[in-house]
């Protein structure tokens, strides 16, 4: 029996990609792939959800390509049009699920501590949560097992009446280690599609 639903937000509810940006700044797919891949890369855009500071990681990276000043800062200065916008189809699934009233839903989702607060302002949606865990807040991140402990314990849910929703396979992968039981999402089709398989949602 599902009673507990956990959300990941970037990449499920929320259309979010560095790439967005930086298609503005940097026409050359070559180059801003290269760029991308080497300066402000995902491992290092990690650290922030782990709650590094924003002037702290520039800072690292200024001092190693300080020939792209601009563009490293440009990161976090025009963060917000890395976000196109909500993933609708899996925002109406939320909801659908959320007017239920069968199911406890959280948020789970490796984000700076920083930038959101901005999120909040953004998508009325995160409001309808009844709890969240932000990595940047904790001081860890998914897929390490300490951050799973923390919105077990603090929310007393029981992993087996739990099911977490990731497009992240390395984060589902960690959260089955807890016990939690998990869809690896790739669409809101897909999603709807497996919802519906476990009687979870009816329509």
């Amino acid at each position: 029996m599902i009673r507990n639903i956990i959300f990941d937000l970037g990449g499920v509810l929320i259309d979010w990609q560095p790439e967005h940006m930086y298609k503005k700044i940097i026409q050359d797919e070559q180059q801003r792939k290269w760029f991308l891949n080497t300066v402000c890369t995902m491992e290092w855009n990690e650290h922030q959800d782990g709650g590094r500071t924003i002037q702290e990681a520039n800072n690292e990276l200024l001092i190693q390509y300080p020939e792209h000043k601009e563009l490293i800062l440009a990161y976090y200065q025009r963060w917000e049009e890395m976000l196109v916008g909500p993933i609708q189809p899996t925002v109406d699934i939320f909801h659908t699920l959320k007017k239920s009233g069968n199911y406890n839903i959280y948020a789970l989702t490796n984000w700076s501590a920083e930038t959101f607060p901005r999120a909040l302002e953004l998508f009325e949606f995160l409001h309808w949560f009844d709890g969240r865990v932000v990595s940047g807040e904790e001081k860890t991140r998914k897929p390490y097992k300490e951050i799973y402990d923390i919105i077990l314990t603090r929310f007393s849910l029981i992993p087996q009446e739990t099911i977490f929703i990731d497009d992240n396979k390395k984060n589902i992968e960690a959260a089955k280690e807890v016990g939690i039981n998990c869809i690896h999402f790739l669409s809101p089709q897909q999603l709807t599609q497996e919802l519906k398989e476990k009687n979870i949602l009816l329509n």
